[in-house]
């Protein structure tokens, strides 16, 4: 940011002024997502249950409301240039601090969405990604900075820094919207209901069925709950020692799931009474 600011300084270009001002929320996004982080490692307590991993979303939430603000400062500031351009300055050097600027921050973005790939977490991978889009915003400037330098139009220096405004702008609302989602409990990905789906087969060629299944994400953690329904005449014995069999192997191709079972008798009409499947119960698979 500090870079940034200097190349602005140097030249007086407000697509520079963007790009500073965009490093700005990057900071302020990544103090929220530390003390998130900090928050959502803490073990399950009395009051929460289910843990704390909740509290990514709100790291993610919080920089992209920072992110909507900086983008219509950003694009005021580059509607004045547009209305009232001013020659740049100094454009050399104020372009060779960008690209430095730009190289720490690349560096910076790979890191973080390798740890956040590896930690599987919402909020490093998007603090990462957003610095790439940070870095992209800087080619933007530099091209447009370039130009003014070669063709004389100082009005270009405000146009690139308006895209880069809307640019931003989009960044930010697709940082609400993924937040938004976790906190709304969406489900499971589909390569990990397809995973889940893959363990369910191999029981149901056993002559088991199984309905109710929920999923849902909270960052890191993933919750699948599902009604196991097998022969009535099985033990209590039997029926736990199965069920404990099919959350070990769904635990194996999913690693952080959370997974309850509830077993039911396959025979009793009672058990496929609301099943959200439907069908006829008399058409329901029945045990051996």
């Amino acid at each position: 940011m500090g870079l940034k600011a200097l190349a602005f300084l140097l030249t007086g270009s407000t697509g520079l002024l963007s790009d500073a001002a965009e490093s700005l929320v990057n900071i302020a996004g990544a103090v929220m997502a530390f003390a998130m982080l900090t928050i959502a490692a803490r073990p399950p307590d009395q009051d929460h249950l289910y843990g704390h991993t909740k509290a990514e979303y709100f790291a993610s939430a919080v920089e992209g409301g920072l992110i909507l603000a900086t983008a219509l400062g950003v694009g005021g500031a580059a509607i004045m240039r547009i209305i009232w351009p001013r020659p740049i300055e100094r454009t050399g050097i104020g372009l060779s601090v960008t690209a430095l600027a730009m190289l720490i921050n690349l560096i910076t973005a790979r890191i973080l969405i390798a740890a956040g790939k590896r930690y599987d977490s919402i909020a490093l991978e998007a603090d990462g990604r957003h610095l790439m889009t940070d870095i992209w915003t800087s080619v933007a400037v530099i091209l447009g900075v370039g130009a003014v330098a070669l063709t004389g139009l100082v009005r270009l220096d405000g146009l690139v820094a308006l895209a880069m405004a809307i640019h931003i702008l989009w960044t930010g609302w697709r940082s609400i919207q993924e937040s938004i989602a976790g906190l709304m409990d969406s489900a499971l990905p589909a390569n990990k209901q397809q995973a889940l789906q893959s363990v369910l087969e191999h029981y149901r060629q056993m002559g088991m069925h199984f309905h109710r299944i929920r999923t849902r994400r909270s960052a890191a953690s993933s919750f699948i709950d599902l009604h196991v329904l097998v022969p009535g005449s099985w033990s209590v014995h039997d029926g736990h020692h199965i069920l404990e069999q099919i959350e070990s192997d769904i635990k194996q191709v999913i690693a952080d799931a959370t997974v309850h079972t509830h077993i039911e008798p396959i025979e009793d009409p009672i058990s496929f009474h609301g099943d959200p499947e439907g069908g006829d119960p008399s058409s329901r698979p029945t045990g051996s």
